[in-house]
């Protein structure tokens, strides 16, 4: 089964709003400034280890490059990346309707977690599970763990 995160306001936060991991050393937070939200690694290690594919759907235009390397540095590889340019290329032009800026189900993706409303509303029509993050939250870990285990137990019982 697999999980895709966004980035922005999700496991990119604001470290005046949001608990944050230690920063990057020196000389690499000259060149990643993002913070990582606290837990991330953590969380998306220990979904690994539970089966799931991770992967980061996210509408920016970070490259894949970026993206790698940035969690690479904080101990994390991910199954698969969904940034603006492939979302555009691979989904919305083959449609000659516009899409939403994300679509999880397109890349076989089970569940999303994201802080945007109107993300998470597309869930239902579109065909994939949403969790929805709200700002500084310290149990979010194990309520995306609690997700994924409830998307994964619907998914089985249905297969």
């Amino acid at each position: 089964m697999r999980i895709s995160f966004d980035l922005d306001e999700v496991l990119f936060v604001n470290p005046s709003t949001h608990k944050c991991e230690p920063r990057l050393r020196f000389p690499l937070r000259l060149f990643y400034k993002e913070r990582l939200r606290l837990g991330t690694p953590e969380l998306i290690n220990e979904l690994q280890k539970m089966g799931y594919d991770i992967w980061v759907y996210t509408s920016s235009y970070r490259t894949e490059f970026y993206i790698k390397s940035l969690f690479f540095w904080y101990g994390v590889k991910f199954n698969g990346i969904v940034n603006a340019m492939r979302h555009e290329k691979e989904v919305q032009s083959r449609s000659k309707s516009i899409l939403p800026q994300k679509m999880p189900s397109f890349y076989r993706i089970s569940l999303h977690i994201d802080d945007e409303s109107v993300i998470c509303s597309y869930g239902r029509k579109y065909g994939y599970d949403v969790f929805q993050l709200f700002a500084d939250d310290d149990s979010w870990k194990e309520k995306v763990i609690a997700k994924a285990k409830e998307v994964k137990k619907k998914w089985e019982q249905s297969h």
